[in-house]
């Protein structure tokens, strides 16, 4: 068992000046700590235009300033977002090495497609494209590692003609490679690819027992085809952190900042945003119960850690904030189901610098020390047994390549080439169908969308249209049923199943028999919420609900040709 400190760099409003200067100051003491005490990792994600939420655009400048004062601790650059539009692979590749070096090979690569609406928007990247973006994206970032030189690309989105990229990462042939995973199908396609699985699902150490065993069933098996040029064989979660010797201490330390990292990810990956208009943190302190995130049932009770806590109807996040007895025990039980490291958020809302470093300093004293014992011994003894496995997957894979004949620079023939195929896709008819009907919505009244949408003959047809549009490459193998039951003013209810199974959906009348989410909402709610004009974070936020996997709930409008929230 490994362990990981996690940055987001959150800034809850309001701000003063110098408030971003100490943030990332408090942040490198933090690390300067972690490392003495035998903390792993430090990770720090990349995000853009998410105020509050995240203020590290630029994590590999961070890591740099933290390689240089620490001398142990690994850098865990991720997740990169690696959209070609969002990070040149050749700038991602260079960044990565140059960090490598610097470090002296204490680099870990996490990727990702990026998934708020702020940053796709932001920087052009279409969600039904980010997948295979990212994809391609992979590909030759990792061969900029180990191709000497780099034998150029001709790909739907990205077309480079061969350089030699320098510098190489210390590391060879490359540093392990990690992906972000909010859902089972990403944690499939990273074993499948011999990728680590940075697990975001804050899931409970009884649930990822499963996918832990999934994931090395896969990647032991023949379906394995690694992405890079090595095998990073290795599931990581991420928890909330707060740790103090007395278990009310730590819950008025830490809760707060837990929920609002739950709340904030909620708004930017559910909700509508408005640009500099939000203010997070009051907007989290007015509706924190009814967004899932309560307060007050979160109880000092001395018992087993929870990562979700429910009671009363209502929902709650704690993770690994208690005593150090209770904190070792969660630990236990992610190191009992196989995972292989924990990753601690303790830098989260409004969290003090202080009490953080008291954290830190508890944690290296009264429960590392209980997991260090034989850990290598442990890891020597993983290595060996997949080692067979390994060498399997890396004959699969494509070897790097070597250019055939050498090749001149020419500037005029490079420019017209990566001129091919550069005009803008055109808005697909189903999108622009959606935002008709998104308009319309706005003109009119609720009780006109009742009408209109409350017919039998209307919602026959709206189901079978949001049927047709399943996406079986969002859905991966699922299979399940959808339920929803939409209510009117007057006090109908009408009740409609989408089941799934072999790539294709159904639509039907009628309750499902054993639904994998239940949706509860409003016939005028559920309409905004398929126009976009009211996506599912806010839709919760109101008069609807939903039962089962909320997880999986945040995936159903990509699954069925809309936006996602991640």
């Amino acid at each position: 068992m490994r362990f990981g400190i996690f940055y987001e760099h959150q800034l809850p409003r309001p701000w003063a000046p110098g408030d971003e200067e100490k943030l990332l100051a408090d942040a490198l003491e933090q690390v300067e700590i972690a490392d003495r005490v035998g903390v792993d990792y430090v990770w720090e994600v990349e995000h853009h235009f998410l105020e509050e939420y995240s203020h590290s655009a630029a994590p590999e400048v961070f890591l740099a300033a933290a390689s240089q004062r620490p001398r142990r601790i690994r850098l865990g650059h991720g997740i990169v977002q690696i959209p070609p539009p969002i990070n040149h692979p050749a700038r991602v590749a260079e960044r990565i090495a140059t960090l490598d070096l610097i470090s002296h090979g204490r680099v870990d690569f996490g990727t990702g497609e990026a998934s708020s609406a702020a940053e796709l928007g932001g920087f052009g990247v279409a969600r039904t494209a980010k997948r295979a973006m990212w994809e391609e994206a992979f590909d030759v970032i990792t061969r900029m590692f180990v191709e000497r030189p780099f034998c150029g690309w001709d790909g739907r989105y990205v077309q480079m003609p061969p350089r030699e990229v320098v510098p190489k990462p210390v590391q060879r042939p490359h540093p392990p490679l990690w992906v972000a995973c909010s859902r089972r199908q990403t944690i499939q396609l990273a074993a499948r690819r011999g990728i680590g699985a940075l697990s975001f699902s804050f899931v409970e150490p009884e649930d990822a027992a499963a996918w832990v065993r999934e994931y090395y069933e896969i990647l032991t098996s023949g379906d394995c085809v690694p992405a890079g040029f090595a095998v990073n064989p290795q599931i990581a979660v991420i928890v909330p952190m707060m740790m103090a010797e007395d278990e009310a201490t730590a819950i008025e330390r830490g809760i707060d900042g837990a929920h609002f990292f739950g709340y904030s990810l909620s708004h930017f990956y559910g909700m509508r945003h408005v640009v500099g208009a939000a203010d997070l943190w009051r907007e989290f302190t007015e509706r924190r119960d009814e967004a899932g995130f309560a307060r007050h049932i979160v109880r000092p009770d001395q018992g087993p850690l929870g990562v979700r806590l429910l009671q009363a109807s209502l929902g709650s996040l704690r993770g690994a904030i208690g005593t150090p007895d209770q904190v070792a025990d969660l630990i236990a039980r992610y190191e009992a189901a196989g995972v292989d490291q924990v990753i601690f958020v303790l830098a989260a809302g409004q969290n003090r610098h202080e009490h953080i470093c008291e954290s830190l300093e508890l944690f290296g004293k009264r429960v590392l020390p209980r997991f260090a014992e034989r850990r290598e011994d442990k890891e020597a003894e993983k290595a060996d047994r997949l080692a067979p496995a390994i060498e399997a997957a890396l004959a699969r894979r494509e070897p790097a390549r070597t250019l055939p004949v050498p090749y001149p620079i020419d500037e005029d023939a490079e420019l017209v080439r990566a001129g091919r195929g550069g005009e803008p896709a055109q808005r697909p008819a189903r999108d622009r169908a959606r935002l008709g009907l998104r308009r319309w919505v706005e003109r009119v009244g609720e009780d006109r969308v009742e009408r209109v949408f409350g017919s039998l003959a209307v919602q026959r047809a709206l189901f079978a249209m949001i049927a047709r549009q399943y996406d079986p490459r969002v859905g991966g193998e699922f299979t399940g049923e959808f339920g929803y039951e939409l209510t009117t003013s007057d006090g109908r209810v009408l009740r409609w199943t989408i089941a799934v199974a072999g790539g294709r959906a159904r639509a039907r009348g009628g309750p499902p028999k054993d639904p994998v989410v239940m949706l509860h909402a409003p016939v005028a709610d559920f309409v905004r919420s398929l126009t976009g004009e009211q996506q599912l974070g806010s839709l919760l936020a109101g008069r609807s609900r939903i039962e089962g996997d909320l997880a999986l709930a945040f995936r159903m409008t990509e699954m069925f040709g809309g936006r996602s929230p991640y």
